[in-house]
């Protein structure tokens, strides 16, 4: 593994139900595009699920994760949806699908936000939180895509920072 891949920024996200089990995880890695966003969860709803970056990180189970706050924006006026005029929300992700036996194992490219450091990163001072929705987002309706109740949520959790530049140049491995 090249020197430099092994310093990107990392992030994880253990996701609970509203029962507060265990659902799986969401991995972040920061990519050259963007963030890789990996998900490995279980004992969901077979079919569509909306998944949405919201803040602030709350997974308050007895408020049903509303405490959550909105969908994740980083441009005010922004509007939900990838059918949006101007792209979508920093915190739409596309829908993924839970299989017949509740098991959803997919990832994703978001480049709307960052797990670095900057403006466009989700580490600020209210973080962010990965909710799971009961139906797939129509990706349209404001402000939530018509999605349904929030049914797994998982504070992201940043593992890695990102590299800092220390002014030494080096070589690429041969």
């Amino acid at each position: 593994m090249p020197a430099a891949a092994a310093l990107k920024a990392k992030a994880v996200a253990r996701l609970s139900s509203r029962e507060g089990k265990p659902v799986g995880t969401a991995t972040f890695d920061a990519v050259n595009r963007g963030v890789l966003v990996t998900f490995d969860l279980h004992d969901l709803p077979p079919g569509p699920h909306a998944i949405h970056l919201h803040t602030p990180a709350n997974c308050d189970a007895k408020s049903g994760f509303t405490s959550a706050g909105p969908i994740l924006t980083l441009v005010p006026g922004k509007q939900h949806g990838f059918l949006a005029e101007g792209w979508p929300e920093a915190g739409d992700l596309p829908n993924q699908f839970a299989g017949p036996d509740g098991r959803l194992h997919a990832s994703t490219i978001a480049n709307g936000f960052s797990i670095g450091d900057g403006k466009r990163s989700i580490f600020d001072k209210d973080g962010v939180a990965i909710i799971v929705d009961a139906r797939g987002d129509d990706y349209r309706t404001q402000p939530l895509g018509n999605a349904g109740d929030r049914i797994a949520c998982g504070v992201v959790i940043r593992t890695r920072g990102p590299a800092k530049w220390d002014g030494i140049p080096r070589r690429k491995a041969q």
